[in-house]
Formats: structure tokens, C-alpha cells, sequence
């Protein structure tokens, strides 16, 4: 059950006998693609870092139990999932497209109402030209980035995004080729996660 941002959330647990513990966004990915490329249920994952755990509160202890949403793209014909965020940009960033199940990149924190558990990807495009970059790049850890007139941003459940030349793209902080379309859609409640 998805909730809403501000609201009641998680509960005190710790990792099953099956679980699985990783440190990243890129290592629970990889968790995931392997039991999904297997057909097997997905194990619970214990994180102890990434831009998810960051998100949840995580301080490394694996004391708190998420039920959250996962991202899965279609990137030119090949399904991958995300956990935290998948961002396709051109080596400057003047042009880039970011889906967010997470709040945070890095230092960035790039969707800042971004929550991830709401049944909604946070998806922001932007084509910025080097004052605006200069503009926003101070801004972006604080999350005051936003709004910008030159970055859309929306809430959805899928998108569909296209670029006129092969793109760069990331999950979860990890390349994975370039692309020229991709599809991504959110899969609800479909991870439990401890941090």
C-alpha cells in the first residue's frame, strides 16, 4: 500500500534469514535484476548505504522495515529496474532527464518531495544553458534547485522519454549503455527494504 509523504511509516524489524545485505543503490539493483532475470521472488534487501537508504533515515543498524516502490525502465528494447534513480544527460548535463524513487543523488538532493513509496516517480527534464547550470549546480544539495524555468518536473507512474541522438544513461548511480528511448514505469510496493 502506497502512502504519502509526511505520513506514518515502516516499522521496527530486522533482516530475514533470506535477506540480503548490500551497501548501494547499484548492489541491491543487481540483487534484483538476478532474481528477476531468474523468475524468483526478490529477497529482502538490508541497506547500509545508497541514495535509498539516505532517503529512508538509514544510519547502518537494519532496525527499520520499508515496503517501497521500484522503478523499471525499458531502455532500447532491454528491461532493467532502479531503486533509488535513473538518469540519462549529456556529458555537460545541458541536457538531462532524471527519474526519481529516491530523494537523493549523490550530494544532490535532486527530487526533494520525492518519497519512495507514493506509486509515483518523480521525473524532471531540462535543457540548461551554462549560466543556468552555473545557476542551479550550488543549489542542488539543498534541493533548492527547484522550481526552475527551465526544468519540468512531474509526478507519474510511467513515462516515456525520447532523445535525438544516443544518451548517456545510469541506474542507481551505475551506466548502462546510451539510449534514444526509454520507458519507465513504477512498480508499487514491490521491494522490502531494511535500513
Amino acid at each position: 500500500m502506497t502512502i504519502e509523504k509526511g505520513q506514518p511509516w515502516g516499522e521496527p524489524g530486522t533482516l530475514p534469514a533470506d535477506g540480503v545485505v548490500v551497501a548501494s543503490d547499484a548492489a541491491a539493483r543487481a540483487v534484483i535484476e538476478e532474481a528477476r532475470r531468474r523468475r524468483e521472488p526478490v529477497p529482502a534487501i538490508g541497506l547500509t548505504g545508497g541514495d535509498l537508504c539516505r532517503t529512508l533515515g538509514g544510519t547502518g543498524s537494519l532496525a527499520s522495515v520499508f515496503t517501497v516502490d521500484l522503478g523499471a525502465a525499458l531502455i532500447d528494447g532491454r528491461l532493467h529496474w532502479f531503486v533509488a534513480h535513473l538518469v540519462a544527460r549529456s556529458r555537460t548535463w545541458s541536457r538531462a532527464a532524471v527519474v526519481m524513487n529516491a530523494q537523493f543523488r549523490g550530494r544532490w538532493n535532486l527530487a526533494p518531495r520525492g518519497h519512495p513509496n507514493d506509486g509515483l516517480l518523480d521525473v524532471f527534464e531540462g535543457q540548461l544553458g551554462v549560466a543556468d547550470r552555473l545557476k542551479v549546480r550550488p543549489r542542488l544539495a539543498a534541493g533548492t534547485h527547484l522550481p526552475h524555468p527551465g526544468i519540468t518536473q512531474r509526478r507519474v507512474a510511467a513515462v516515456q522519454l525520447e532523445f535525438a541522438t544516443p544518451t548517456a544513461v545510469e541506474l542507481d548511480g551505475e551506466g548502462v549503455g546510451q539510449a534514444r528511448t526509454i520507458s519507465a514505469r513504477v512498480e508499487p510496493d514491490a521491494l522490502k527494504v531494511i535500513v
